[in-house]
């Protein structure tokens, strides 16, 4: 069963509040410059943040965030993030999976940015069934 996609934009602004609350302040997250210069197609969203965009969504669909009993992912491809009001979108799916021990609902999850993969074997356990299915 496929579960409703979950949409998040992502602005600079969001990556500057980002930034103060984890301390990372790598200028790859803000600086255009500096992110060309080692290579970047431009500022990229940090790792973290865009999973915790996804573990946002996995604990809506489960209802609650005490619901979710294991969360991993591989990070795969940047979210870059332009320099206008509009920013850009992750886009968050997830596939119900049997198999998962009584009591407990596996999702194999999807996340994208402009079609493509972000995140690669990223897996969620949670508690119960879904809630938001």
């Amino acid at each position: 069963m496929e579960l409703p996609v979950k949409t998040f934009r992502v602005t600079r602004a969001d990556l500057v509040r980002y930034a103060g609350a984890s301390g990372d302040f790598n200028p790859i997250h803000w600086s255009d410059r500096f992110a060309t210069k080692v290579g970047l197609p431009g500022v990229i969203a940090h790792g973290m943040f865009t999973m915790a965009l996804v573990g946002r969504a996995v604990t809506e669909w489960a209802g609650s965030p005490d619901a979710v009993v294991e969360y991993g992912v591989r990070f795969t491809r940047p979210v870059v993030v332009p320099d206008d009001d509009q920013g850009t979108e992750i886009e968050v799916r997830a596939v119900v999976r049997e198999g998962a021990e009584p009591g407990l609902t596996r999702l194999d999850l999807t996340a994208t940015c402009l079609g493509e993969k972000v995140l690669a074997q990223a897996r969620a356990t949670i508690r119960g069934t879904v809630a938001g299915g």
